[in-house]
């Protein structure tokens, strides 16, 4: 597609929406499996997100940040969540969500920028890959469909204003975000769609952008911003717009919510770390709730990760510094949940990573490996040898209802 015509084509989606320019999908397949992707960025602290309140050394280990906005709701007799997760709390009793423990990537430095590239490429060091893991699954996905006789691409969004780099790869992405230019006059499109009635290519991007308008994305809501308050209905209409594209045929989106770097007041009832956490419990609620119509909610994976936890010790501000192993959350009504896997480590000093940190005892890739392989259907041979590189003597966890 030539520069004029992608300049012409970006005119005519701007009023519409952050509309990413990929070719829309053949049919929707409405039996298909959905995935979503949620990156915590900044270093969620999974100690005070799923505390385990049955470890002996907790309360010596973290001090204030062993103290919680209520009582830790239980899993099983080591673990809890943290009060304000009460939804995904309700998740876990009814089966749809695991805690995986003292996980994390094979990076154990402590940058957010490397940490955070590692996590997207799926690589075992910064810049050793410069496209996404999940970019390539949906591409190694679309070529054992084409060879099997179906349709490729699984179509995949970002509800974001650029693609993310765990989506980039050999296959086309829509990104979405909430427009913040005014409303396009009756009259502007249909100049528009008289003047692009004779290219199919402008005509199409023109058309589509009006339906995925005209679909649901209306009645955003005007407070995108920087109250705590504001900022949670903003990013629960983010993930209801999620499943909005999910019940229409996209089978990935990938999500992602800031501000987890907790080196201050992390115990705080109106702290960021707080906020953040009642943030992520509504969206997750949101998402949930959008997807159970039609019974899609049943085939969805959700994986939940961050680039990197915390230190067990508190600093001197009230927070804990960057450290390596976290926890992340596994959730669906595909997702084989009410359990907790982890092979704790304990938070001793003598059992922490370098004296600080929680020991990774679980592989990140394997939460990702069984979601790729057995949900999304990514061949194996193209998992060990170009989705996760060298992870295939990873061993899965049993994540997946049968």
């Amino acid at each position: 597609m030539n520069a004029r015509r992608q300049l012409l084509i970006g005119a005519a989606l701007a009023p519409f929406a952050g509309l990413g320019l990929a070719a829309a999908p053949a049919v929707a397949n409405p039996d298909a499996p959905r995935f979503v992707f949620v990156i915590l960025r900044g270093g969620m602290d999974g100690l005070i997100a799923a505390p385990p309140v049955g470890d002996p050394s907790l309360l010596h280990a973290r001090g204030a940040l062993a103290s919680f906005q209520g009582d830790p709701l239980k899993l099983d007799n080591t673990f809890a969540l943290n009060p304000l997760l009460p939804q995904l709390h309700a998740m876990y009793g009814r089966g749809e969500m695991a805690l995986v423990q003292a996980t994390g990537i094979a990076y154990r430095e402590r940058s957010h920028f490397d940490a955070q590239q590692v996590l997207e490429s799926g690589g075992s060091k910064p810049h050793e890959l410069n496209t996404g893991w999940l970019g390539r699954a949906l591409n190694a996905a679309a070529d054992d469909r084409l060879r099997g006789g179906k349709s490729g691409a699984l179509q995949a969004v970002a509800l974001e204003t650029a693609v993310p780099l765990v989506l980039r790869g050999p296959t086309e992405v829509d990104t979405w975000a909430p427009s913040t230019l005014p409303e396009p006059s009756a009259d502007l499109v249909a100049r528009l769609e008289t003047m692009y009635r004779s290219d199919p290519a402008l005509a199409q991007a023109l058309a589509r952008a009006r339906g995925l308008r005209d679909g649901g994305m209306a009645g955003q809501p005007q407070d995108m911003g920087g109250n705590a308050g504001g900022g949670r209905r903003a990013a629960v209409a983010l993930a209801s717009k999620a499943a909005e594209f999910l019940q229409r045929g996209s089978q990935v989106a990938v999500l992602e919510m800031g501000g987890w770097d907790s080196h201050v007041n992390a115990a705080a009832a109106n702290g960021a770390l707080s906020g953040n956490l009642r943030t992520l419990d509504a969206s997750l609620a949101a998402l949930r709730e959008g997807l159970l119509p039609g019974g899609v909610w049943g085939r969805t994976v959700v994986v939940v990760a961050t680039e990197f936890g915390r230190e067990v010790a508190a600093n001197g501000t009230g927070g804990a510094d960057h450290g390596t192993g976290g926890a992340a959350f596994v959730l669906g009504g595909a997702v084989r949940g009410g359990r907790v896997l982890a092979d704790w480590p304990g938070l001793a000093k003598k059992d922490r990573y370098e004296g600080r940190d929680l020991r990774i005892t679980t592989d990140l890739r394997a939460v990702l490996r069984p979601v790729l392989m057995d949900h999304l259907r990514v061949p194996r041979a193209a998992l060990d040898g170009l989705v996760l590189p060298g992870s295939a003597t990873v061993r899965g966890l049993d994540l997946l209802k049968a």
